[in-house]
């Protein structure tokens, strides 16, 4: 099974899904905001539905759940409520939108209601397991994040070879003074030639975010959905860009795994797994948005097969 797309309410369907069968799950679930008035973002999902998908998960296996910022607290809270640790938040930080502000006039005029939108925070949970990080990994591939695989790729202006010497040069005289010998054992430098340790931070490469993050480009980045990238007649409201649901699936799910997402919308997780050479398994209950997502992700599974051919035949 390369993908699996099904048809109905992510509730019941994860309840038929055997336990602890799945590696990842990176979902775009509903920020209950009730956006353009649909009636599926009307809450963020029970914690009912999160505690199935801590079930179908292997001991270890991590959640990536996105939100709202006015919501975020009540996704976080419900899905550790139904038993995931919760281990960190990326903040996806975006120069694009508009605030969705009433604005006054007469003597309040230049007074609104709400900020400009240019943040979408991400929930980095996993599920609790028994024993020691690597145990689990050798037993499950799941615990841990895939750093090397995600690495922050280097500026070309960036001189390795000098940072590194001087680096070295600047760890030898802390630990010499006793000031870092706790953290002996780690990666101290951030330069290694596969690139930065990856954050908890994506920005989308525009001007505002750039200037505020100094350097940048020791962020992973990457811009919002192109009308390229969504594909013809995807009209679902909120679709990720696939650049950055490989980024996500990658981070999360060991070579080979199945990537679970119970919320698919329009396919956007699929295709990127797919791409990613993940098997996928995701439950829309829009038939319009289930046809939307098979389309996407039968092209994917068409562009990866063109991919490993022409890997194969490559000189």
């Amino acid at each position: 099974m390369l993908t699996d797309l099904r048809l109905g309410d992510c509730y019941d369907v994860l309840r038929t899904l055997p336990e602890a069968s799945v590696d990842s799950i990176v979902t775009d679930p509903p920020y209950g905001l009730s956006f353009m008035g649909k009636r599926w973002d009307y809450d963020v999902p029970y914690i009912d539905v999160w505690f199935q998908c801590l079930r179908v998960l292997k001991p270890g296996g991590h959640l990536l759940a996105f939100a709202g910022t006015r919501t975020q607290h009540r996704m976080a809270v419900r899905i550790e409520d139904a038993g995931f640790d919760i281990r960190d938040m990326i903040a996806w930080v975006y120069g694009s939108g508009f605030p969705k502000s009433h604005n006054l006039d007469g003597d309040w005029q230049g007074w609104g209601t709400a900020l400009k939108p240019a943040l979408e925070p991400i929930t980095v949970a996993r599920k609790p397991f028994p024993g020691t990080v690597a145990a689990n990994v050798l037993e499950h591939g799941t615990g841990a994040l895939n750093v090397d695989g995600c690495r922050v790729a280097h500026g070309s202006d960036v001189d390795l070879t000098m940072v590194q010497r001087q680096q070295a040069e600047g760890t030898g005289n802390a630990v010499g003074k006793g000031w870092v010998a706790s953290i002996l054992g780690k990666e101290i430098p951030m330069y290694k030639p596969g690139g930065r340790w990856p954050a908890n931070l994506i920005h989308d490469g525009s001007e505002e975010p750039c200037a505020l993050l100094g350097d940048a480009a020791r962020f992973f980045y990457c811009a919002k959905a192109s009308k390229a990238d969504r594909g013809e007649g995807n009209n679902h409201p909120t679709v990720k860009p696939t650049d950055l649901m490989r980024y996500l699936c990658r981070l999360v799910t060991p070579p080979g795994g199945l990537v679970l997402d119970p919320f698919m919308g329009s396919g956007s997780t699929g295709k990127a797994a797919v791409l990613e050479g993940f098997r996928f398994l995701g439950i829309e209950r829009e038939e319009s948005y289930l046809a939307i997502a098979k389309a996407r992700i039968d092209a994917a599974v068409e562009e990866a097969s063109k991919q490993r051919q022409g890997a194969l035949f490559a000189p």
